[in-house]
């Protein structure tokens, strides 16, 4: 009997355990972009269906109904930034990005610091992981173009309309240029840390992305990383850091990475020491 029950049921729990999830990721998605509000709007609409159903109101369930009806076609045409954006971050996951596309997407990050701390030059970049940035992404200026070092040196460059804020990099791409990252709260910093390591600790407070400082004063990389920046790094430290990240994803060894810069500071990561 009860192996009857498993075969009947199992085909049913599957599909909506499926759809759940879809569900949920889909509203994650959706959340923080301009078609938000569109889906609080649609859901307040099944919400009203659903009472009126309830409480038998006919002629308002049979216009509810209605409204369901042509709601495919009017998803599909709301939604179509968001549809495609999606498509596209899928192919850009970590299961279908060999280590060595990984390690190229390294080395750019690497030698883009290293030229602007060459001339002087600050800069800025987020690199998304799983959390989206599209709260951020609203704030910016779309790029959408291959990432690489004389393109990013060319967007901070003083002369350049867009130099000021932040840049985000989705896989091998540039996203957005001219972003606004959020500044951190903290009161425990050093009162030296400019406005742009501010805004590199705190955009790493709210998302998981790896931000990467340049400071055009001292010339000095940092990292910032899950509420933890670290500063003063070598290049050789941003490629070990950035290979543990993205490459081979060891918690141990980002905490064993974090434990010797801070032996070495003689300080906490986050406290803005040099």
């Amino acid at each position: 009997m009860s192996f009857e029950l498993v075969h009947v049921l199992w085909r049913p729990l599957v599909e909506v355990s499926i759809l759940t999830v879809a569900f949920y990721y889909g509203l994650i998605f959706v959340r923080g972009t301009r078609g938000w509000p569109v889906v609080i709007g649609f859901l307040v609409v099944l919400a009203l269906t659903f009472v009126a159903g309830l409480l038998k109101l006919d002629v308002l369930s049979t216009f509810l109904r209605s409204f369901f009806a042509f709601s495919a076609i009017a998803v599909l045409v709301l939604f179509q930034p968001e549809f495609r954006r999606m498509l596209a971050e899928l192919g850009n996951l970590p299961l279908f990005n060999s280590a060595q596309e990984q390690r190229e997407n390294i080395e750019v990050i690497v030698q883009t610091a290293e030229r602007l701390a060459e001339v002087r030059i600050g800069g800025l970049i987020a690199i998304e992981q799983s959390i989206g940035l599209q709260e951020v992404v609203e704030s910016g200026i779309p790029v959408n173009c291959e990432a690489t070092p004389e393109m990013l040196e060319t967007i901070f460059f003083p002369n350049n309309a867009i130099h000021d804020g932040g840049v985000i990099i989705k896989g091998d791409k540039i996203a957005n240029a001219a972003c606004i990252f959020p500044l951190t709260h903290r009161q425990d910093l050093n009162k030296s840390l400019g406005t742009r390591h501010r805004a590199a600790l705190g955009l790493s407070e709210e998302t998981d992305a790896v931000v990467v400082v340049v400071s055009e004063e001292t010339r000095q990389i940092s990292i910032a990383y899950k509420g933890q920046l670290t500063r003063n790094i070598t290049l050789q430290d941003l490629r070990a850091f950035l290979t543990l990240v993205f490459v081979k994803r060891s918690k141990r060894g980002l905490r064993e990475w974090i434990n010797q810069k801070v032996r070495r500071s003689g300080g906490t990561p986050t406290n803005g020491a040099s």
